[in-house]
């Protein structure tokens, strides 16, 4: 049994990553061929470099997800916050209800319904263009969200109820209860709904197809009017960047998690030790 579950386990990860692997290996070979590897060269990474509208796109998609991601790291961790501190359950149930709709309502839904609701706005205060970087920036504020709720919530409901209170019987403001005893409780969630938005940011096609304008293109719509005609090796270049990249992400919100949780150990072993002590 237990040999069965290796061999399952091994063929799941070669059926993972073997696309992800065959990717990484092409955008070193010296020819176009995916089939052929002729040699290691460099040359589609020069050739990446080199395209201005491709490095334009990637521009565009960095600053769009940068952007998405910090505005939905704010707002998502203060609708936690106040999610967290409802006491009507039926309240809270319909907020949970309606956090997840974005998650679970297909993007090509998600895209129309907001294309045409930025068209109608649009053209009822009569602007010349109604798609531009700033529809979608909300599109992706919108979709990003729910994503950030659901990895500060279970860390605000993990910490201990007594900190605010304690901070603010110091002489702290709730504002500044916040900042210096909640906050710091939290960041480990904060940090990895940051990622988990910026990341969902940087792969939207669907419902950036929707909602962008004619002067701002993101690179999978870049990659997307690509296919109509070609993919060279330098969209192999590209994507192993971004690979790494996100991977580099991965790793640093992972260390960091574990860091946070060895430090919470720690301080609950000192207090069980102080306690022993007095005792």
């Amino acid at each position: 049994m237990k040999r069965a579950s290796k061999i399952y386990t091994a063929l799941m990860m070669i059926f993972l990553f073997a696309p992800i692997a065959i990717l990484l290996v092409f955008s070193f070979n010296e020819a176009k061929s995916l089939s052929v590897f002729s040699g290691f060269s460099l040359k589609w990474y020069r050739e990446l470099f080199r395209d201005t509208e491709t490095l334009k796109a990637v521009r565009n998609t960095l600053i769009l997800a940068v952007a998405a991601a910090l505005i939905s790291t704010v707002m998502g961790t203060a609708a936690a916050v106040g999610m967290n501190k409802l006491r009507n359950k039926y309240l809270r149930t319909a907020l949970d209800s309606l956090t997840n709709i974005p998650m679970i309502n297909p993007d090509i839904i998600t895209g129309i319904s907001l294309m045409l609701m930025f068209v109608f706005v649009g053209r009822l205060f009569g602007a010349a263009t109604s798609l531009n970087f700033g529809t979608m920036l909300i599109s992706h504020i919108t979709f990003c969200l729910p994503y950030v709720i659901l990895q500060v919530l279970p860390k605000l409901q993990q910490m201990d109820k007594a900190l605010p209170e304690a901070a603010m019987d110091l002489g702290c403001t709730p504002l500044r209860a916040f900042f210096k005893a909640e906050l710091p409780e939290i960041m480990p969630g904060v940090i990895t709904g940051m990622i988990m938005a910026f990341t969902l940011s940087l792969d939207d096609f669907v419902i950036s197809y929707f909602t962008s304008g004619n002067g701002f293109q993101t690179l999978p719509i870049r990659i997307y009017n690509m296919t109509k005609k070609t993919v060279t090796p330098k969209m192999y270049a590209l994507a192993t960047i971004i690979f790494f990249v996100i991977l580099t992400l991965l790793l640093i919100s992972n260390l960091y998690d574990e860091e946070m949780v060895q430090k919470r150990r720690e301080k609950k072993l000192n207090k069980k030790q102080a306690k022993e002590a007095k005792t």
